[in-house]
C-alpha cells in the first residue's frame, strides 16, 4: 500500500499562444476545469497503475471540495483521512499551457495550507503500514515532517513547488527534484548539463538516493558515489502539467513492488512520458497496461 500526504486542487486550465511576460496580458482559449493538486495527482497516478493508495489531506467546504473527493475517491483512492475544513476554500491552480505543452502555474493553497501534524497523527496507522509514503511541497512543512517521522516504509519526497531555503524533512529515503528545484535546494544556478546536475545533486545531504527529472533530457539517478543518466522516451508532448506527479506516483508503485531503483525509475519515466501526450492533470495519467504496452514497443 502507498500513502500520499499532500494537496488537492481544482485546476483551471487555459491554452495560450505563449506565456506572458510581467505586465503583459495574453488572450487564451476556452478554460477547462480538471481535478488536480500534486498530492491528488500522485495518488491517482499510483492507483491507476494498480496500487492500493491511502490519502491524507484537506479540502474546503465548497463545491470544489466535493468535486475533488469524488474525483480522487472515484479512482479507488482511500479518502478516509481527507478532512473537510469549515470556512475554507478548496485549493485552486490556475494553469496556462502553451502550444508546445509547457505550462505556467499559480497555486492558491486554500485548505491545503491547514494540513498539519495532527492530521498525520490521526493517520499514523496508515503511514506505518505503507510500503512507500509520498510527500510534496503543496502542504505545510509541519505535515511533511510528521508524515516522514511516522512512515514505516520508504519515504519519497518531491520538493515541489520549491522555495529557496527549503529543507527536506528528516527520514527521506528518496529525493525527487527537477532542475529548478535542485537549484533552489542547493543555492546554485539551474544546472544545464549532466555534469552540472551531478555536481549540484552531490551537495544534497540526508536522502539515501536522489532522482533528478530533466524533462526531455531524461532522468539522472544518484545513489552513493555512483550516478546513471537515463535518456527520455521519445514522444510528442501535448501538455506536461502532471508529468512530474505521474513520475512520482509511478516510482512509488514500482518501489512498493520491490523493483530495483534503476528499473523503477525507467518504468516511472515511461508512465510520465505517456502522460505528456494527453491534456489535463489526472485525465492524462495512464493505466498500467498502457505503460507496459508502451515499454514493449521500446525494445
Amino acid at each position: 500500500m502507498i500513502a500520499v500526504v499532500g494537496s488537492l486542487n481544482l485546476d483551471l486550465v487555459a491554452p495560450v499562444p505563449r506565456h506572458p511576460v510581467p505586465g503583459e496580458t495574453v488572450l487564451g482559449g476556452d478554460i477547462a476545469q480538471h481535478p488536480g493538486g500534486k498530492g491528488a495527482n500522485q495518488a491517482v497516478a499510483a492507483a491507476r497503475l494498480g496500487a492500493g493508495v491511502s490519502f491524507v489531506g484537506r479540502v474546503g467546504d465548497d463545491d470544489a471540495g466535493q468535486v475533488m473527493t469524488d474525483a480522487v475517491g472515484g479512482q479507488g483512492v482511500d479518502i478516509t483521512h481527507v478532512r473537510t475544513t469549515a470556512g475554507t476554500a478548496t485549493g485552486r491552480a490556475m494553469i496556462a499551457v502553451s502550444p508546445a505543452g509547457e505550462n505556467s502555474i499559480i497555486v492558491s493553497p486554500g485548505a491545503n495550507s491547514r494540513l498539519g501534524a495532527a492530521d498525520c497523527e490521526a493517520a499514523a496507522d496508515v503511514l506505518r503500514r505503507a510500503a512507500v509514503t509520498v510527500l510534496q511541497q503543496e502542504v505545510p512543512d509541519e505535515a511533511n515532517h510528521a508524515a516522514a517521522r511516522l512512515a514505516g516504509g520508504t519515504v519519497l519526497y518531491n520538493p515541489a513547488p520549491v522555495t529557496p531555503g527549503t529543507t527536506p524533512p528528516p527520514y527521506v529515503d528518496l529525493l525527487v527534484p527537477n532542475r529548478t528545484e535542485l537549484a533552489a535546494l542547493t543555492g546554485t544556478d539551474v544546472p544545464r548539463t549532466t555534469d552540472e546536475v551531478v555536481t549540484a545533486a552531490r551537495r544534497l545531504r540526508g536522502a539515501g538516493a536522489v532522482v533528478v527529472t530533466l524533462g526531455g533530457d531524461g532522468v539522472l539517478l544518484l545513489e552513493g558515489t555512483a550516478h546513471l543518466h537515463l535518456p527520455a522516451f521519445r514522444v510528442r508532448p501535448t501538455d506536461t502539467t502532471a508529468a512530474g506527479d505521474c513520475f512520482c506516483g509511478a516510482l512509488a508503485v514500482a518501489l512498493s513492488e520491490g523493483r530495483p531503483l534503476t528499473e523503477a525509475v525507467r518504468w516511472a519515466s515511461a508512465a510520465a512520458a505517456l502522460s505528456t501526450t494527453r491534456a489535463g492533470a489526472q485525465s492524462s495519467l495512464p493505466a498500467r497496461d498502457e505503460v507496459e504496452e508502451f515499454l514493449s514497443r521500446q525494445k
